[in-house]
């Protein structure tokens, strides 16, 4: 299984450099590389910049909400206060992949290369 998973993420990392020179015309001119290599180093990074980023969050979702779970299952009588600060907190984690979300599209449609 672990084999498979590795391959399945090589061949998604190489078809994600590649497919910038794949589908890309001819260069006229030496810059006409510098921003193909830009664009597919960009798409690259930014996959992988979102991905940990909703990873991250993920977990820190998931464990906020498991300790908001228990607490209620301890104190029923302070359900009202948890939900309040588990609301709170799960907007504050999400507002962290909402900011990775926000550079990413920043990397992916900020042109560096002036025409």
């Amino acid at each position: 299984m672990k084999k498979l998973l590795s391959l399945t993420l090589l061949l998604l990392i190489m078809l994600t450099v590649f497919a910038p020179f794949a589908f890309a015309e001819e260069a006229k001119a030496v810059a006409g590389d510098s921003k193909l290599v830009y664009y597919g180093t960009a798409v690259l990074a930014s996959g992988i910049a979102i991905g940990v980023a909703a990873f991250g969050t993920g977990i820190g979702m998931g464990l906020g909400l498991k300790g908001a779970t228990e607490g209620v299952a301890r104190n029923p009588g302070a359900s009202g206060k948890i939900t309040t600060t588990l609301i709170i907190g799960l907007a504050m984690i999400e507002s962290l992949a909402i900011y990775a979300l926000v550079v990413v599209l920043i990397v992916l449609f900020a042109n560096p290369f002036k025409l």
